[in-house]
């Protein structure tokens, strides 16, 4: 005969301080196996914020979101990347797999300014996944950018440097280095169970970012190819 308990334990909506929490919105495959095993819904946090920490661009921090964010362009959706560090070259994007006819750059002059574009892409369904590139940004920020995620099934990735890890509303915070020619991920917060050991992937002898884009620019400007770009400007906001 089934206990009252048992019929308790039983109910899917009942969740267990050892599980993963259970996600609303299908999460997408971060492209990594090993990534995948450690996070609730098996992969980037869709409708959602993920903070990724890292001590300088480069260290692989794009590289690791680019396989979901050019499978998300594939049915025409769009990626944004919003006050990144460097102009994006195209031939790196396109061998990820990008539509590069679905990637809209947007350059901001201050912090508020990238935040405001943060929040209206992430509002539009024509958005497959943001990538904002913020030194600051406040508690309270942070949490207007994390219901207009939850509007939408849109990927919200902000690359934050790793001087300072202050309190955050977002639902995965990873922190990237180097550790001996591989890229060390580290869970710092996800929903559900508590933190597991880091992730040590080898991601050597692949375009792993920014660095390489920045020696391609001094080797040869004329090959740097310009986005769609989009200048911030408060006028029409």
């Amino acid at each position: 005969m089934t206990s009252a308990l048992d019929l308790v334990l039983q109910n899917p909506a009942l969740w267990r301080g050892s599980e993963y929490a259970r996600v609303a919105v299908a999460s997408v495959q971060t492209g990594f196996a090993e990534l995948d095993a450690v996070l609730p819904g098996s992969g980037w946090p869709a409708g959602a914020l993920t903070e990724i920490y890292s001590e300088r661009p480069g260290t692989g921090e794009l590289r690791l979101v680019m396989p979901a964010a050019a499978r998300l362009t594939q049915p025409g959706r769009w990626l944004t990347l919003i006050a990144p560090p460097y102009i994006p070259y195209a031939p790196a994007l396109a061998s990820h797999g990008v539509r590069l006819s679905r990637v809209m750059l947007v350059r901001t002059a201050a912090v508020e300014e990238s935040l405001w574009a943060c929040e209206q892409a992430l509002r539009s369904r024509g958005c497959g996944a943001v990538l904002a590139w913020l030194d600051r940004a406040p508690e309270r920020s942070l949490r207007r950018l994390q219901l207009a995620a939850e509007g939408n099934d849109a990927l919200a990735l902000l690359f934050r440097p790793a001087r300072a890890i202050p309190a955050s509303p977002a639902a995965l915070r990873l922190h990237v280095s180097k550790s001996q020619g591989r890229t060390l991920v580290r869970v710092l917060k996800r929903r559900g169970s508590g933190v597991p050991a880091p992730i040590a992937l080898d991601l050597h002898g692949i375009l792993t970012g920014w660095n390489r884009i920045k020696n391609k620019l001094a080797a040869d400007e004329r090959r740097w190819t310009p986005i769609k770009t989009s200048p911030f400007n408060t006028k029409n906001a």
